[in-house]
């Protein structure tokens, strides 16, 4: 057993507190998004990318937002709507280039902080009651897509616009949050085919993401259940003060990279 162990660390390219610290990591992430539906990759990103390359990190993170949407799915599929995600997906996909084109030609640490602030404000206005008086329609949808493609190429994050425009909506909690994880299996199952395309994801990455899948899912399942448990607008109010910690996050990272 010691012997599969050390073969299973080498291919995996981790020593064994790294792995361990991972562990803890992946299970936390997978607790976040199996109860909100969300924040779990940047949770992810900032952890993991403290131990390991952060061009690494990503593919990691694309395929754990892939492997828990989908674990999530069959729990959620009567409530997401999925019209939405259609159009959302639409925008998102099209969008996405003219972000690439945006990195290459903006600094990327006044984008996020503007970002930052733009999510940390309408965070505070949800949380003080303000929602849409109606589902918003096909032109409004696309257009949240098409800024959260703007994001995702620019700065490869997409979650802010989708958890602002399903949770501002009177759709309610339930279906917001099914909804916003039916659109991360779109989004982030295409990042992850596209860096496999580039050669960016190899056997080292595979090898990890094969170690940490017993707890990812074990920490989706449990938040799940949690989420279960829990009152709508309870649910609510900690899902909008997750989103306010990562926006102040992202303001941090924008500001101080290193």
């Amino acid at each position: 057993m010691g012997e599969l162990a050390s073969v299973m660390l080498n291919a995996a390219g981790l020593a064994a507190l790294t792995l361990l610290y991972g562990l803890a990591a992946v299970l936390a992430g997978a607790y976040l998004k199996g109860y909100t539906g969300f924040g779990a990759s940047m949770f992810w990103m900032t952890s993991l990318s403290l131990a390991l390359p952060p061009l690494q990190v990503v593919p990691m993170v694309l395929m754990f937002e892939a492997v828990t949407s989908v674990t999530l799915l069959p729990q959620i599929w009567p409530d997401v709507r999925w019209r939405s995600i259609a159009l959302l997906l639409l925008g998102t996909w099209a969008a996405t280039p003219v972000g690439i084109h945006v990195l290459t030609r903006l600094p990327a640490a006044p984008i996020r902080i503007a970002l930052a602030i733009a999510v940390l404000i309408a965070a505070l206005l949800m949380l003080r009651g303000f929602t849409l008086s109606k589902e918003p329609g096909r032109i409004a949808t696309v257009g949240v897509g098409l800024m959260a493609g703007v994001l995702n190429g620019s700065m490869g994050i997409v979650g802010p616009p989708a958890v602002l425009f399903h949770f501002s909506s009177p759709i309610g909690v339930v279906a917001g949050r099914a909804s916003i994880i039916a659109n991360f299996i779109g989004t982030d199952s295409v990042g992850a085919a596209m860096f496999a395309a580039q050669g960016l994801i190899d056997a080292s990455v595979l090898w990890r993401t094969g170690l940490f899948l017993p707890i990812l899912v074990a920490g989706v399942v449990a938040g799940n259940r949690g989420f279960v448990r829990t009152d709508p607008e309870s649910f609510k109010r900690t899902a909008i003060l997750v989103l306010m910690a990562i926006s102040v996050l992202l303001g941090v990272r924008a500001a101080w990279p290193a």
